[in-house]
C-alpha cells in the first residue's frame, strides 16, 4: 500500500504528519517505510534520526554527440520538447541541464550518432528508524531536475509493506512524480486562507490525475470550521484534525515525533492512519474490482 502525504503549500505540517503516521504504524507492529521525496529539502530525517546504511548516487542518462557521425540532420532537435538539443548550423550542441532522461533523442537518430553517459543529479540514502525503513534523496545543490530523483527513490517501495511518501510541497512536475502511482494521497492543510487556497490547487491536481484522496486538517484551533466546510463545499473526505496544541510545536522543534510523547496524541494519529487505510483499502478494492470486470 502506497499512501502519500502531500500539500499545496510548504509549511502546512505535512512531514509531521508522514512521519507520526509511520511512528504510528512501526508501534503498531505494521511493517513500514518512510521515504521522503521531498528532495530538494528533505526533513524526515530530523524526526525519525535513521541510522543511514547505505548510499548510492542517483543519475540520468544525457545525450553525447558523436560529430563525426552527425550530419545535422536536426531529427533530434525536433524530438526534444524539453530543448536540451539545439541546432546550429550543422553542429548540435547538448545542454544536459535541460534533459529528463527518456533516450527518445538517440533513438530518433538516422546515424546512430548518439550515444548516452550518466549525469549525477544527487544520491538515495537507505537505512532505517528502529523498524520504520527509511529512504530519501538528496538533490545535488543547483539541480533543478528532481522528478528523476524522485522516481529513484520511489523505487525502493517495497510491495509487502505500508509506503508513506511524504511528497513535495505544491503543484508542479515533483509533486506529480511523486503521488502518481500511490493508492491514496492525505492532502495536509491548515485552516487558514492561504492554506485552503492552495489546498483548492492540491485538490485539483489530484483529481486530474484520478488518484483517491482526503483531507487532514493540522493546527486546528478549536471552533474554527473553515476546513469542515471547504470540505464539504468541495465534496472531498475530511479523514483528521490534528488539533493546535502547542506541544506538538514543541516536539516539532524538538525533532520528536509527537505520537510517541502522548497517549492522547498518539490516539489522534492512531485514528487516523485508520480512516486513511480504510479509504485507500476500499479504493484499491474497487479498483482491483474494476479491473477484474475490464
Amino acid at each position: 500500500m502506497n499512501i502519500a502525504i502531500a500539500s499545496g503549500k510548504g509549511g502546512t505540517g505535512k512531514t509531521t504528519v508522514a512521519t507520526n503516521l509511520a511512528a504510528t504504524l512501526a508501534d503498531q507492529g505494521r511493517a513500514v517505510t518512510y521515504l521522503d521525496c521531498d528532495v530538494e529539502e528533505p526533513n524526515g530525517h530530523l524526526f525519525l534520526r535513521p541510522d543511514i546504511r547505505e548510499t548510492v548516487q542517483a543519475t540520468i542518462p544525457v545525450p553525447v554527440i558523436d560529430e563525426s557521425a552527425c550530419d545535422g540532420c536536426g531529427e533530434c532537435v525536433r524530438f526534444c520538447q524539453y530543448k536540451t538539443l539545439v541546432r546550429l548550423g550543422t553542429t548540435v550542441m547538448v545542454f544536459p541541464e535541460l534533459c529528463h532522461g527518456c533516450g527518445g533523442c538517440m533513438r530518433v537518430c538516422p546515424r546512430q550518432a548518439i550515444t548516452e553517459q550518466p549525469r549525477p543529479i544527487g544520491v538515495v540514502e537507505t537505512g532505517a528508524s528502529g523498524t520504520i525503513g527509511f529512504v530519501h534523496g538528496r538533490l545535488d545543490i543547483g539541480e533543478a531536475m528532481s522528478p528523476p530523483l524522485i522516481r529513484a527513490v520511489l523505487a525502493h517501495a517495497a510491495a509487502d509493506v505500508v509506503n508513506i511518501i511524504d511528497a513535495p510541497p505544491g503543484t508542479s512536475c515533483p509533486v506529480i512524480a511523486a503521488i502518481r502511482t500511490v493508492d491514496y494521497v492525505a492532502l495536509v492543510t491548515e485552516p487558514t486562507p492561504f492554506g485552503l487556497n492552495d489546498l483548492g490547487l492540491a485538490l485539483d491536481m489530484v483529481r486530474e490525475l484520478g488518484v483517491a484522496c482526503g483531507v487532514v486538517v493540522n493546527r486546528n484551533e478549536h471552533g474554527n470550521d473553515s476546513a469542515h466546510l471547504f470540505c464539504k463545499r468541495h465534496d472531498v473526505t475530511l479523514v483528521g484534525v490534528v488539533p493546535d496544541d502547542r506541544r506538538i510545536a514543541e516536539a516539532y522543534a524538538g525533532g520528536r515525533i509527537a505520537c510517541r510523547i502522548s497517549d492522547k496524541f498518539a490516539a489522534i494519529f492512531h485514528t487516523l492512519w485508520g480512516r486513511i487505510g480504510q479509504l485507500a483499502v476500499r479504493r484499491a478494492g474497487n479498483a482491483g474490482a474494476h479491473g477484474a470486470a475490464v
